[in-house]
């Protein structure tokens, strides 16, 4: 498989290449992957050489992706490397916490330029290389694309516009038989985020919101990632999938007054 995966940084990124890596392992199959980040850090050298040790063969391209000419030349360089593309992680992402009202225009095209754009221009570039390949595009969006989330800018705009954007890519492409789909996670416990799960009383308060009694992590996300990518899903295109241990559709358990369903007799 000839894979490029962006934002690349630990967690859901690196998550995802070490498990396509591994996948490719236990088949006997090489991994071709673009790991793609805004620099080369540390982090991003070691999971280099911890997923070379699989076999894969890695190729790190850096660049912003807010730049629009990024994304069209991280295409360009994983096609010259490769030969091919079977698939495109998209990835990457930002956030930038501000009410709505004191939002500069500057963080809002950021955000936009990143969360959204970015992958418009991925599978832009990508397209012919997909459609030879019969390939498939999954994009990282979030479960504050699929309703408000006060507070965090543009942040819930530019993922909206995401699954959106990814919908109309999986009808356009159908008939070249190319899966695009996006996944959405709730809350993650990944290294941006590691900060607020220090805190011993959110981080258990927060896990108690969650039906399936914990936070995610970031192989959550890569487990569905991959069966995205997969053949197994072959004919599933258009899709968002909500990855959050039954959170955003818990609403209800916290209305006061409800029966507690612990307490009902299920014989």
């Amino acid at each position: 498989m000839r894979v490029i995966v962006t934002g690349a940084s630990p967690g859901i990124g690196g998550s995802t290449i070490r498990k396509l890596a591994q996948i490719a392992n236990q088949k006997g199959e090489q991994l071709q992957i673009a790991a793609c980040e805004i620099t080369l850090t540390d982090d991003l050298k070691f999971l280099t050489k911890e997923v070379e040790r699989l076999g894969a063969n890695v190729k790190v391209f850096t660049g912003d992706l807010s730049e629009p000419e990024c994304p069209a030349k991280i295409v360009g360089d994983s096609l010259k490397a490769f030969g091919g593309l079977d698939a495109v992680v998209s990835n990457a992402g930002i956030t930038s916490p501000a009410p709505l009202i004191d939002l500069p225009v500057s963080k809002w095209d950021k955000l936009l330029n990143v969360n959204t754009r970015a992958t418009l221009l991925l599978a832009q570039a990508a397209y012919p290389a997909l459609k030879e390949s019969k390939g498939a595009l999954v994009a990282v969006a979030s479960m504050s694309g699929m309703g408000a989330h006060p507070g965090m800018g543009a942040y819930s705009p530019s993922k909206a516009a995401l699954i959106s954007l990814c919908q109309v890519l999986a009808q356009e492409w159908a008939c070249d038989g190319i899966n695009v789909n996006t996944v959405s996670p709730g809350m993650v416990r990944t290294p941006l985020t590691q900060k607020v799960y220090e805190n011993n009383q959110i981080a258990k308060e927060r896990a108690a919101l969650v039906p399936w009694g914990r936070v995610g992590n970031p192989e959550d996300i890569s487990n569905t990632i991959s069966f995205l990518l997969s053949p197994e899903a072959s004919y599933i295109t258009g899709q968002n999938i909500l990855v959050d241990g039954g959170f955003v559709d818990s609403l209800y358990r916290h209305i006061p007054g409800l029966p507690d369903s612990s307490k009902i007799d299920k014989n």
